[in-house]
């Protein structure tokens, strides 16, 4: 098995540990969830919040490592196969590290963890722009409307434009090192302009390309 398949076990599997370490330390009532600002604004019960990352984690580890097997255009995944692997892992470490950081708060530590994620959605957003660029046609991973699974073309030139745009996302998350609050909300805003984005000019690209099928018929 490749390192890249090892890692985020081993990272689910650490996680469970932590949980079952940390569990006594722990209140009754866990802080679960902080709004942009970095407060407090949802709680769970104990066991509930110091098991309910690791449970997460181990169910998408295993999704992501079916959806390939599912996929009616799978042979596509080996032209990206190190890109989806690789991003995999970072999931599976980005889950890991906001479950280390909650466990931290909940044992006492404080921080605005806002500010502490700002690094993780940037590496994770960048890097999922970089992937998206490498992609093929597929129908679990990238932008796909109608139009990118129809053609190649337009899938291929959609995610050149929207792989840079998380990487734009990625870069603009570091904002939140500063302004927790504003890196967070900026680097959202650019995810979702570039969801829209990508598909209106999938549409576009596709309506193009079929006026030239068109007029090469005539």
């Amino acid at each position: 098995m490749k390192n890249t398949k090892i890692i985020p076990i081993a990272i689910v599997a650490l996680t469970f540990l932590a949980g079952l370490y940390v569990y006594p330390l722990l209140p009754e009532k866990v802080a679960s969830h902080w709004n942009a600002a970095g407060d407090v604004d949802g709680h769970m019960e104990r066991g509930f919040g110091a098991f309910f990352m690791p449970v997460l984690a181990l169910f998408m580890l295993g999704l992501f490592y079916a959806l390939p097997l599912l996929d009616p255009m799978k042979k596509n995944y080996k032209a990206f196969q190190k890109e989806y692997d690789n991003f995999v892992a970072l999931i599976i470490g980005f889950m890991a590290y906001i479950y280390a950081l909650t466990l931290a708060y909940n044992v006492g530590f404080q921080f605005n963890l806002t500010q502490f994620m700002a690094p993780a959605f940037a590496v994770l957003f960048y890097y999922a722009g970089a992937m998206m660029e490498k992609a093929k046609q597929n129908w679990f991973v990238g932008v796909k409307p109608p139009w990118t699974l129809s053609s190649e073309r337009v899938w291929d030139k959609t995610h050149a434009i929207a792989g840079k745009m998380f990487k734009a996302a990625g870069i603009i998350a570091l904002l939140g090192l500063a302004m927790p609050e504003i890196g967070l909300i900026a680097s959202i805003a650019v995810l979702i302009a570039a969801a829209i984005f990508s598909v209106v000019y999938s549409y576009l690209e596709y309506q193009k390309e079929a006026k030239g099928k068109k007029k090469g018929k005539q």
